[in-house]
């Protein structure tokens, strides 16, 4: 009980904020929430020493792109699809699952890698080796929640459920662009 009055004091001024400013407050939780998954994977790999710059990079392109893209795809797809158009829930989801995720995740990746200062050539061969085992990870386990977030979530907060599931996104793709950097460092002391 006693966190409650704090956290429902919390909850009030964010939804006030979401209602007043949605792009302003869905790009400055998407960014704490992308800053914080990283954090949390080094964390969790056992990391002696804690990247800063990788934690900046994610926060950047949270507060850059990871609340105002999602957030005015889902104003337009929203207009483009009405609550009373067939089977309007099915065809949303195909929408964000076959067009919108594969873009996001191909400019997710390479964007993360040239905010962490790698180079075009570096970031799109990173971009290649891991575009496929993240885009169709993401259809394996992200779907289901998709579908439930255009059924249960209104759509004022369907931005911010999607970047709290996009916090454990985060520490997924950080594990997989962890391993990938160790892999090619490797294949490079080889040659």
């Amino acid at each position: 009980m006693i966190l409650s009055k704090p956290l429902m004091k919390f909850l009030g001024i964010y939804f006030n904020q979401l209602y007043s400013n949605p792009i302003r407050t869905n790009a400055v939780s998407g960014a704490v929430i992308a800053a914080g998954g990283n954090y949390a994977s080094q964390f969790l790999a056992g990391k002696k020493v804690i990247n800063h710059q990788t934690i900046l990079a994610y926060g950047a392109f949270g507060l850059l792109f990871g609340g105002s893209i999602p957030h005015m795809f889902y104003i337009g797809l929203d207009k483009i699809i009405p609550e009373e158009a067939g089977m309007a829930i099915m065809k949303r989801l195909l929408v964000e699952r076959l067009i919108y995720t594969p873009l996001f995740q191909a400019f997710y990746l390479y964007t993360l890698a040239r905010l962490e200062g790698k180079d075009h050539t570096t970031a799109l061969r990173q971009l290649e080796s891991l575009y496929w085992t993240v885009l169709t990870s993401s259809w394996k386990y992200i779907s289901i929640i998709e579908f439930l977030n255009q059924i249960v979530v209104p759509p004022m907060v369907r931005v911010f459920v999607i970047n709290l599931i996009a916090f454990f996104w985060t520490i997924y793709v950080s594990n997989k662009r962890r391993q990938e950097e160790i892999r090619a460092s490797r294949k490079i002391r080889k040659n």
